[in-house]
């Protein structure tokens, strides 16, 4: 008798592709436009990320009852290193996260504003903190890169926003 292997589907991971999106991701653009659109507000995003590889990005707009904990999550993700893992996390500043007890470092920003690099929080990220435009940025990067994105690299992802609100004339 002859025996075959026999694969369930559950014997491999679902595609990020798949299960993202069964978690309420869709595409940064369409979470963008869900959040000024609830918000009555643009959004800037940075235009640059962190010098690692990344497979996929997703947006979510998390509406929550009220807006105390609404927010947009932009999540950049590898399915090649677990580890390349970075979010941009936005809120109204009326409902921002103070993180002020675990400030390791403050950086100034091109725009003349303070930055706050975080970390020992326990939750596996440092995060980058700052203000701007009646929003609160957070970003956030897995701290096992942490030695390849460094605070400096997130002090250059925070002041690429600069440039998308420049208006180029020919």
């Amino acid at each position: 008798m002859k025996y075959e292997n026999v694969y369930s589907k559950k014997d491999s991971p679902q595609p990020m592709e798949e299960f993202y999106p069964e978690i309420g991701y869709k595409t940064v653009e369409a979470a963008t436009k869900d959040f000024e659109k609830h918000f009555k507000k643009e959004l800037k995003l940075p235009l640059r990320v962190p010098p690692i590889s990344f497979t996929h990005q997703f947006g979510r707009f998390s509406n929550m009852n009220g807006e105390m904990n609404d927010h947009f999550e932009l999540t950049m993700i590898s399915d090649q290193s677990p580890q390349h893992h970075y979010k941009i996390e936005v809120r109204p500043i009326k409902y921002k996260i103070p993180f002020v007890k675990h400030i390791s470092e403050v950086f100034k920003l091109k725009n003349g504003s303070e930055a706050s690099y975080v970390v020992g929080l326990g939750i596996g990220f440092n995060l980058f903190v700052f203000e701007r435009d009646g929003w609160q940025y957070v970003l956030s990067i897995d701290s096992d890169v942490g030695d390849k994105v460094p605070p400096e690299v997130l002090v250059q992802i925070a002041n690429s926003i600069d440039y998308t609100t420049k208006v180029e004339t020919y």
